[in-house]
């Protein structure tokens, strides 16, 4: 098929930038006729385009998935530096003070 956007050469591979499911609510046909998508001419095109939505969900779930896992991970991540950096910044205090008191001791005696 040469088609642009089938589903075995979609047009994109970016749910967010394909031809979304849309109903025509402005035909000007009578109530209760048959709707635009069971029209044999459309159908195929429509249903085509349903197929690769549905197709594409999967993909866009665990996109979705992925960047929430991700966002996890880093905030995790900031998390353990920032225990880290208040440990380090602890043991230095200490550190100091007792540099200070040895200081302190050396010029009194």
């Amino acid at each position: 098929m040469n088609a642009a956007g089938t589903i075995d050469r979609p047009l994109t591979h970016d749910p967010l930038k394909q031809a979304l499911m849309t109903t025509d609510t402005t035909s000007a046909q009578p109530h209760g006729a048959a709707h635009a998508d069971f029209i044999t001419a459309g159908a195929n095109t429509s249903r085509q385009n349903r197929t690769r939505e549905m197709q594409l969900i999967p993909e866009a779930l665990a996109r979705a998935h992925m960047d929430d896992r991700m966002r996890e991970v880093d905030a995790e991540r900031h998390a353990m530096r920032l225990v880290a950096a208040r440990r380090m910044q602890r043991r230095a205090e200490r550190v100091s003070l007792r540099a200070r008191r040895a200081l302190a001791m050396a010029v009194m005696h």
